[in-house]
């Protein structure tokens, strides 16, 4: 069966975080450069079927555009170009951010791990696609 795919896109790091075939369970799979997502995207879809790519839009609570969200229409575009076949949805990512902090936490991970901007960026991408399953 295919997986859902999902992306945390940031100006300099993307996480990126894949369902079990089965589409149950959201797991990290890795945080890459950003300017590296269609090269590793082409690769990975040429190992693993996704059926859909979902990827976090960055709001204000107002729904007005942050900062981050003309970065990420720019990527949805490059998204839609070069994988036309795969459907794209765009989910809310407000407060994943905070969200992996507060799990890399629970999980006892140290201070130094913790400040790891790539473990939190592939935590929040994770978050988002299991957000995303359970609704």
């Amino acid at each position: 069966m295919p997986r859902i795919l999902s992306i945390d896109y940031g100006l300099k790091r993307t996480g990126i975080a894949v369902t079990d075939p089965f589409q149950i369970i959201a797991t990290g799979l890795t945080t890459i450069e950003s300017k590296q997502l269609i090269t590793f995207l082409k690769d990975y879809f040429l190992k693993e079927q996704v059926e859909k790519i979902i990827i976090g839009m960055p709001k204000n609570w107002d729904e007005s555009d942050t900062h981050a969200t003309p970065l990420v229409n720019k990527a949805i575009k490059e998204l839609k170009k070069h994988f036309p076949q795969i459907p794209l949805e765009t989910v809310d990512e407000r407060y994943t951010s905070k969200m992996a902090k507060d799990a890399m936490l629970e999980m006892g991970l140290k201070k130094m791990q913790r400040r790891n901007k790539a473990l939190v960026d592939e935590i929040a991408a994770t978050i988002m696609l299991q957000e995303y399953l359970n609704r």
